[in-house]
């Protein structure tokens, strides 16, 4: 059925076969989560570590099992030779980047009066600068293949604290990564590179389960989330595919908030 003064309606496709996605930080948690998904919907990946080389390989060898090449590289994101090293390596094997997720974070809870300059650079170095150069690194691969998709790993503490969890300096970085998107969304849409983000609240990973195995923190995250529960990897991976798929066309400079409700209270 044909719509009034348009052509026909072309229907979504969230499949991404022939594309080359690189995860940063995607040897666990929601890292490996998103690398899994983008690979059983038809994408290459490229998984990066900084330290946990083997949990890396067994993220890479899953990615296999489902018939899609893999390539590990170390990366470190507060060094920027580092990155460019990785970057070299993903053009050599790959010949380009058609998909970026920028999820290698890192965080120290520290009452703010306690924060030193150390801990301040180390955070800013990871969540935004890393994060600043990795994108820029991958828009230059992206733009001679016609253009790609670049998702950044906010967080529900961009929009919204809670007291007792001291995260001053994990805050800023994930608002500044919104303000980012929006930024590089604006700047990089002539050259057809969708810039988008997702916030996700509270998932059991491995940077998390200590705190969610305390009864009462855990509790008091279920009830400031209208959904009732913490995120499943489920939650986050239909998200990230659909950010990264054509069905996302038309769609840059926004956040998604995957967090069961929880920044609306």
């Amino acid at each position: 059925m044909g719509f009034i003064g348009q052509k026909d309606p072309e229907y979504p496709d969230f499949e991404l076969n022939g594309k080359a996605a690189m995860v940063t930080g995607s040897s666990r948690g929601l890292g490996k989560w998103m690398a899994l998904a983008l690979a059983k919907a038809g994408a290459d990946l490229v998984v990066t570590y900084c330290n946990e080389k083997e949990e890396a390989e067994t993220t890479a060898a899953e990615i296999r099992g489902m018939g899609r090449d893999c390539l590990t590289v170390r990366l470190d994101l507060s060094d920027l030779n580092s990155l460019d090293q990785a970057m070299a390596e993903v053009e050599s094997h790959y010949g380009g980047l058609d998909i970026l997720v920028n999820n290698a974070g890192v965080n120290r809870q520290k009452d703010a009066l306690e924060v030193t300059p150390q801990d301040f650079d180390f955070i800013t170095s990871v969540n935004l600068k890393g994060a600043y150069f990795c994108s820029q690194a991958a828009a230059k691969m992206m733009i001679p293949r016609g253009g790609g998709k670049i998702i950044n790993l906010a967080s529900a503490a961009a929009f919204l604290v809670r007291r007792n969890i001291t995260i001053s300096v994990y805050a800023m970085t994930k608002a500044g990564l919104v303000m980012l998107t929006k930024a590089l969304a604006a700047e990089w849409a002539t050259h057809k590179i969708n810039v988008n983000a997702l916030a996700p609240g509270y998932f059991t990973t491995p940077l998390t389960a200590e705190r969610l195995q305390d009864p009462v923190f855990r509790q008091n995250v279920v009830d400031s989330t209208p959904w009732g529960r913490v995120g499943e990897a489920g939650d986050i991976m239909g998200a990230v595919v659909y950010l990264a798929s054509s069905a996302s066309d038309f769609i840059t400079g926004q956040t998604l908030c995957i967090d069961g409700g929880r920044t609306v209270l």
